[in-house]
C-alpha cells in the first residue's frame, strides 16, 4: 500500500459565502466531482461519495486561542498534542522544546525506521540550502522532520527530472532563481509527476503552503488562483495514481483561507479528505490532528 499525505497549510471548513470563502468563488471541478458536485462548509461539514470522503477535524488541540503552524504541524506529523506539550499554540515554526519530538517521533522517522521508503516531494532551490547552511533560515516541521530522519530534501535537479514537485506546482519562478534547466509545467502535469513519485515510495508527503499565504493576504483573486492550481494538480494526480493500492489523505493544521474577512487564523474545523484505498479507515480514525500520524502508520502496517 502507498500513502500520499497532502498537507494543506491554513485550510479550514468555512462559510458558504463566495464573498468570504474562495472555495465558493473558485472553479474547482475536480474537488466537486469527488463529492457529487458539493464542497464542505460550516452547515454541511461531512460529505461522502463512492469516490471519496471529507469530514471535519478539530485543529484546536483542546487549547484556547488560535491554532498555529508550529504546534499544529507537529501534532499532525508526530501524533503528539504539541500545543498541550508546549503550553499553548505556537508558530509559524516549531519551538525548541518540540524539536526533539519531531526528530524522534515524526512519520518520516517512523516509516524510515520500519524499513520503508518515505519522501518529502517538495523541491527546494539552491538558495534554500545556502540559507539553511548559514543558519539564517528557520525550518518548518516538514523540512525539519525529513532532515532529522536523514531523508534528503529534493533539489532543482530532481525537479527538472520530474522527481519532485514545485511549491506552486507550475514552476513559475525557478528560472528567476537561477535554475535555467527547470521548465514550467501545468499543475495537472505536476500531479502526474507526483503520481510517479508516490509509486516509488511507501509514504509521500507534499507541503502546499501557498493556501496559508493567500489567506493572510486576504486577496480573493490570489486565493482563488492557489485553489484552482490545487484542483488542477489533483486532476493530474487522480488520473495517474493507482487508487486500488494508494490512499490520498489531505489534512490541514488550522483554518485561514476559508474566511478572508479576517487576516488571522481561525478556530474552524479543518477538512480531512480521503480518496482511494482504505479511505474508510480515515473517517473512523481521524478526529483530531493527533490522529493523523497513527492512522498513516496503521495503513502502512507499522505499529503506531
Amino acid at each position: 500500500m502507498k500513502v500520499f499525505l497532502l498537507f494543506l497549510d491554513g485550510v479550514g471548513i468555512g462559510p458558504r459565502d463566495p464573498d468570504r470563502n474562495p472555495f465558493f468563488s473558485a472553479q474547482l471541478p475536480i474537488l466537486r466531482s469527488l463529492f457529487g458536485g458539493e464542497l464542505p462548509h460550516l452547515r454541511s461539514r461531512r460529505l461522502v461519495s463512492d469516490r471519496a470522503s471529507v469530514h471535519p477535524v478539530d485543529a484546536n488541540l483542546r487549547m484556547p486561542g488560535l491554532p498555529q503552524s508550529g504546534t499544529g504541524q507537529t501534532a499532525i506529523f508526530t501524533g503528539v498534542n504539541a500545543a498541550h506539550t508546549f503550553g499553548g499554540h505556537f508558530g509559524p515554526y516549531p519551538p525548541t522544546v518540540l524539536r526533539p519530538i519531531i526528530a524522534e517521533r515524526s512519520l518520516f522517522r517512523r516509516v524510515r525506521d520500519a524499513g520503508k521508503r518515505v519522501i518529502l516531494a517538495n523541491a527546494f532551490p539552491a538558495r534554500f540550502f545556502e540559507y539553511t547552511a548559514s543558519g539564517t533560515r528557520r525550518l518548518t516541521v516538514t523540512t525539519m522532520a525529513s532532515l532529522a530522519a536523514e531523508i534528503p530534501l529534493r533539489t532543482a535537479d530532481d525537479l527538472a527530472h520530474n522527481r519532485a514537485v514545485s511549491a506552486d506546482f507550475i514552476r513559475n519562478r525557478w528560472k528567476e532563481m537561477g535554475h535555467a534547466n527547470v521548465e514550467p509545467v501545468t499543475a495537472a502535469e505536476a500531479g502526474r509527476h507526483c503520481a510517479g513519485i508516490i509509486a516509488d515510495h511507501d509514504l509521500t508527503v507534499f507541503d502546499y503552503w501557498l493556501t496559508d499565504h493567500a489567506g493572510h493576504r486576504q486577496d480573493m483573486a490570489k486565493a482563488v488562483r492557489v485553489l484552482e492550481l490545487l484542483d488542477a494538480f489533483l486532476g493530474g494526480l487522480l488520473d495517474a495514481c493507482d487508487l486500488r493500492s494508494t490512499l490520498i489523505l489531505g489534512i490541514s493544521d488550522h483554518g485561514n483561507i476559508e474566511d478572508l474577512s479576517t487576516k488571522s487564523h481561525t478556530r474552524n474545523p479543518v477538512p480531512c479528505i480521503a480518496v482511494g484505498h482504505q479511505r474508510e479507515r480515515c473517517v473512523e480514525r481521524v478526529r483530531s490532528l493527533t490522529h493523523v500520524a497513527p492512522c498513516v502508520l496503521e495503513c502502512l502496517n507499522i505499529q503506531p
